[in-house]
C-alpha cells in the first residue's frame, strides 16, 4: 500500500481504479453507452478539473499568500522557484480544463449553450455561472500567469517591474476568489433550484 501512496501517478490511478471498481459494483457498466452516462461522466470531469483550480485559487490566496510574510527571506526561494511555478502549472491548465468540459456539458444538452450563454430561462444561473468562469479563466491565462512569471523570475524584468507584477497577480488572484463564490453558488443553483 505504501508504494501507491509513495507516487502521486501511482495514487492518481489508484483513484480511477476505485471508480471502475464502483462502476462495477454498481452494475454501471452496461448503462455506460447512452447519452445521459456521458453526461454525467463529462459534469463529473468538470467537477474534478473545477476542484483542481479552484483549490488551487483559494491555496494561493488563503495559504501562501498570506504565509510569504511570515517565511524567513532565505527559505522564500522554495516557494517561488519550486512550490509556486508548479501549484501554476496545474492552477493554469486546470482552469482550461474546467473551461472545455463545461463548454462540453452544456453542449450535450441541445441549444442549452446559446441559451446559457445569453442568460435565458432556464439556464440563468448555469448562464451567470459560465460568464463568472470565463472571466475567471481569462484572467489565469492573461492577467495572472503573465504577472507571475515576471514576479517569480521566470521573465526577468527589473525589481520595480516585478514588484508591480506580483501585485497585479495578487490582486487579480484575489478578484477571482471573489467571482469563485457567486460561480459556485450558480453551479450548483442549476440544478438544486438555488436561483
Amino acid at each position: 500500500m505504501g508504494a501507491i501512496f509513495q507516487s502521486l501517478g501511482r495514487t492518481v490511478i489508484a483513484g480511477v481504479v476505485l471508480v471502475a471498481i464502483m462502476l462495477w459494483v454498481a452494475g454501471t457498466f452496461g448503462k455506460m453507452g447512452g447519452h445521459d452516462y456521458w453526461a454525467f461522466f463529462m459534469r463529473w470531469l468538470h467537477v474534478l478539473s473545477g476542484v483542481m483550480w479552484i483549490g488551487l485559487l483559494w491555496y494561493f490566496n488563503f495559504v501562501q499568500i498570506p504565509s510569504m510574510p511570515r517565511i524567513p527571506d532565505e527559505q522564500k526561494p522554495a516557494v517561488g522557484k519550486v512550490i509556486a511555478p508548479t501549484a501554476l502549472f496545474w492552477f493554469r491548465w486546470a482552469a482550461l480544463a474546467t473551461v472545455i468540459t463545461g463548454l462540453l456539458v452544456i453542449s450535450m444538452s441541445p441549444g442549452a449553450l446559446v441559451r446559457a450563454l445569453s442568460i435565458q430561462a432556464p439556464f440563468q444561473a448555469i448562464g451567470v455561472g459560465m460568464w463568472l468562469g470565463l472571466v475567471m479563466a481569462f484572467n489565469v491565462w492573461f492577467i495572472i500567469w503573465p504577472n507571475q512569471k515576471k514576479a517569480l523570475g521566470i521573465v526577468q524584468v527589473e525589481a520595480d517591474a516585478k514588484a508591480k507584477a506580483a501585485r497585479i497577480g495578487m490582486l487579480t488572484s484575489r478578484f477571482n476568489t471573489m467571482l469563485s463564490i457567486p460561480m459556485l453558488y450558480c453551479m450548483v443553483a442549476q440544478q438544486n433550484g438555488g436561483f
